[in-house]
C-alpha cells in the first residue's frame, strides 16, 4: 500500500483527505479508458477485447502510446494478485495476432498510425491498489516492458497514479553495456568513431537516465525516447551538428532563448514534446539540467 499522504491546507489547518480503493474494478478501468492519454500516455483503442474462443479470454484496455508502441492495460481493485501474468498472457497473444491489431489502430486512429505501429516494444501496464516486492523483482527479472501503476482514490475527485517500477529490457541491455564500457579502458574506438557530438549525445543518455530510476527508453528510427509512464524528453537521430531534445516541458513557463530553446507547439517534428532544446556543447548540456528535470517532473 502506498504510504502518501493527501492534507487539505485550505484556511491554515491541515485535513487529511482519507485515501481509499476503487468501489468497484470496472470504475476505475472506465475512469483511465475516459482520460487514458492524460493518464498513461497512451490513446484508447478498445475496452474488454476478445482473443477469441481458443484463448478464451478478454484484454480489459488495449492502446498505442506516444511511441507507437501497442499496450495492454490490466486492472485490479485490489492487490496485484494475477495480474501480472494474465497480462503476460495477453502480451503474448498480442504479439502473435499483429495483423488483427494494426486492423483496429487502422480503423480507430487511421493508415498513418497503423503503418507506424512499434512490434519491437509492446507494453504491459498493471494498474492495481499495490504490488509486492516480489512483483517488482519478477518484473525487473522478465525481459518484457512492463510497467506496474499504483493508484489510489482521495475523496471524490482525487486520483492519485504512482510508477511502481517500469522496465523495458532494451534500457536494460545498454545499461549493461554502457557499464563495461566504462569499465574496459582498453577498448579501442575506431577510426572516425566518438566524436565531439558521440561524446555530446552519450553525456546527454547518462544525464537523462540518471533523473530517476524508472526512466526507460525506447528506440524509433528517428528519435531516441526517455519515458516514465510518458515520455519527457525526445533525442533526434538525423542532426549532424548538434543534439536536439524535445521536452514535455510547457514552454510558456520558460524563459525562451533564440538558438537554445524554441516553442515546437505549432511546428512538426519527430517524438513528443513542445519545448525544443538545442545543445552544441557540455555547456549547453549543463545549461540545460533545470529544463530535463522539469520535464522529467511533468511526465
Amino acid at each position: 500500500m502506498s504510504s502518501l499522504r493527501l492534507f487539505n491546507v485550505a484556511g491554515g489547518g491541515a485535513a487529511e483527505v482519507v485515501s481509499a480503493t476503487a468501489v468497484r474494478e470496472r470504475h476505475l478501468q472506465e475512469l483511465v479508458e475516459r482520460n487514458m492519454e492524460a493518464l498513461l500516455g497512451v490513446r484508447f483503442l478498445a475496452s474488454e477485447y476478445s482473443t477469441g474462443p481458443l484463448h478464451g479470454g478478454r484484454i480489459d484496455s488495449l492502446g498505442l502510446d506516444e511511441n507507437g508502441a501497442p499496450v495492454i492495460v490490466e486492472y485490479k481493485r485490489g492487490q496485484s494478485s494475477g495480474v501480472i501474468p494474465q497480462g503476460l498472457f495477453y502480451l503474448s497473444w498480442l504479439t502473435d495476432h499483429r495483423a488483427e491489431f494494426q486492423l483496429l489502430v487502422r480503423e480507430r486512429l487511421g493508415a498513418a498510425a497503423a503503418a507506424q505501429v512499434l512490434w519491437s516494444a509492446p507494453r504491459l501496464i498493471c494498474v492495481a491498489e499495490s504490488f509486492t516486492r516480489y512483483d517488482v523483482h519478477a518484473v525487473r527479472e522478465i525481459q518484457r516492458n512492463i510497467d506496474l501503476v499504483r493508484y489510489r482514490y482521495f475523496g471524490h475527485e482525487l486520483l492519485a497514479l504512482e510508477t511502481v517500477v517500469s522496465v523495458t529490457s532494451s534500457a536494460k541491455e545498454r545499461r549493461a553495456v554502457r557499464k563495461r564500457d566504462r569499465a574496459d579502458t582498453t577498448i579501442v574506438q575506431p577510426c572516425g568513431a566518438g566524436g565531439p557530438l558521440d561524446e555530446l549525445r552519450s553525456a546527454l543518455d547518462d544525464v537523462l537516465v540518471s533523473l530517476g530510476d524508472d526512466v526507460t527508453q525506447v528506440e524509433r528510427k528517428q528519435y531516441l525516447a526517455y519515458r516514465r509512464l510518458k515520455n519527457f524528453a525526445c533525442v533526434g537521430r538525423t542532426q549532424q551538428r548538434e543534439v536536439v531534445v524535445y521536452l514535455k516541458a510547457d514552454p510558456d513557463t520558460v524563459d525562451l532563448v533564440p538558438g537554445f530553446t524554441r516553442d515546437v507547439r505549432e511546428i512538426g517534428h519527430h517524438g513528443t514534446g513542445a519545448l525544443e532544446v538545442r545543445l552544441r556543447s557540455e555547456a549547453d548540456l549543463e545549461r540545460a539540467g533545470d529544463l530535463f528535470r522539469l520535464s522529467y517532473e511533468a511526465a
